[in-house]
């Protein structure tokens, strides 16, 4: 299932991220997963957690994000959570294109039961209809 956390920059989405991906890992049965574009969450996650920076996989739209998550879901058949905290600082685009992305993750969330947590800045008056099904 895909989770979307969306709200003005500098309201609180990523904290309520780093606490979800802590309290996750106390009760999952699988690993999770934590996608930044900085290190900064590192040292505010549960030890537990994978932590992963994309800074260094010039990771340039939805096509390549796509591409590397499938590639980490191949890596790891025990992943069961993936959080990607800041969509549009990893990537370029805007939230429109992303319709594609969203429909991909579904079916990979379905077909391999992981749960996407996703943020972004955006405000819930400009969310489009594809995300609004997916907001927490």
């Amino acid at each position: 299932m895909l989770h979307v956390f969306c709200d003005a920059k500098g309201s609180g989405k990523t904290k309520a991220l780093i606490q979800s991906a802590n309290e996750k890992v106390d009760f999952s049965k699988g690993n999770v997963v934590y996608i930044d574009d900085d290190n900064g969450p590192l040292l505010h996650l549960d030890r537990r957690i994978r932590f992963i920076s994309t800074e260094q996989y010039n990771l340039m739209d939805y096509s390549n994000l796509y591409g590397f998550l499938c590639g980490i879901l191949s890596r790891d058949y025990d992943i069961n959570t993936i959080y990607i905290d800041g969509l549009f600082n990893i990537i370029d685009g805007n939230v429109h294109d992303a319709a594609h992305l969203f429909f991909n993750l579904e079916k990979i969330s379905r077909k391999y039961d992981v749960d996407f947590y996703i943020s972004m800045n955006l405000e819930k008056d400009n969310m489009p209809e594809f995300i609004k099904k997916y907001v927490a």
